[in-house]
């Protein structure tokens, strides 16, 4: 079995873990959660890059076979400094405006994302590769995190603020919506009370656990073969550190991720200081 490091500046790499659970329970997972420095897509660009860096060889460190830096703002602003001082499998992820391009009728996207992912140089040349009939209408969601890190997900103070920041996107006619934000498909039951059912909402979660997956089959670490169902599979553990609160960090697991979390071998930690 191996052991896979998970990494967000908060609560929002959960949508992440809860994935990659359902895919990989067999491996054992540490999930590093920096809330006391959250959101990150309010800091500055070498702020991110440094902090990110620090935290994932702090994974490396403790023996991960592979590490998601399932933080957008993270991935496009240090996912190749990462790369570069880390040498085993770095998986991040991005805003999946190229399947949602693809799958618009209408080709009017929305792209909710932190200000800097949208200001990222690797979300801008992401953009530049897609067709120019294509129309994105990006808009930062500035507030929603610190929102869904205090629980807050489908209060009503969340409510009228993704009605804001949703309000250009559904004037623009968008028919489908990229949650451009490891957070944000926790807001999908607040999305869809304001828009519907109609707008299509996507979410990379399915597609970044897939690609780890080919990692750590690539390393001989995916013995997925042994476990051919789901209900014979092995339960790994799971290891939630934060630089804020583990009980905190703990009880948003349990009441954010579709996972059963009584299946794991499960433990709580306070990150210390990390250099």
């Amino acid at each position: 079995m191996s052991l896979i490091g998970v990494f967000d500046s908060g609560v929002g790499g959960l949508s992440i873990l809860d994935e990659a659970l359902r895919q990989l329970p067999q491996h054992d997972y540490i999930y590093l959660a920096d809330s006391a420095n959250a959101p990150y897509g309010e800091k500055s660009p070498d702020w991110i890059a440094q902090r990110s860096l620090s935290l994932c060889k702090h994974l490396a460190g403790a023996g991960c076979d592979a590490i998601v830096v399932a933080c957008n703002t993270a991935t496009a602003q240090a996912i190749k400094d990462i790369r570069a001082a880390i040498p085993i499998p770095i998986v991040g992820v991005e805003p999946g405006i190229k399947p949602a391009a693809m799958q618009s009728a209408n080709g009017i996207v929305g792209v909710l994302a932190t200000e800097a992912t949208l200001k990222s140089d690797k979300f801008n040349a992401l953009l530049s590769t897609l067709p120019v009939d294509c129309q994105f209408i990006k808009q930062a969601g500035a507030g929603l995190v610190p929102l869904i890190e205090a629980g807050k997900a489908n209060d009503g103070e969340t409510l009228e603020l993704l009605a804001k920041h949703l309000e250009p996107i559904q004037l623009a006619g968008s028919d489908t919506i990229v949650l451009g934000c490891t957070h944000y498909p926790f807001l999908r039951k607040a999305i869809r009370k304001l828009l519907g059912d109609k707008i299509t909402l996507i979410d990379t979660s399915e597609a970044v656990v897939k690609q780890l997956k080919r990692q750590l089959e690539g390393l001989a670490l995916n013995p997925a073969a042994d476990f051919p169902n789901a209900d014979t599979a092995r339960y790994g553990a799971v290891h939630f550190f934060s630089s804020k609160d583990e009980h905190a960090l703990l009880k948003m697991a349990q009441d954010l991720m579709h996972s059963d979390l009584k299946n794991h071998r499960v433990s709580t930690a306070q990150l210390g200081s990390v250099s």
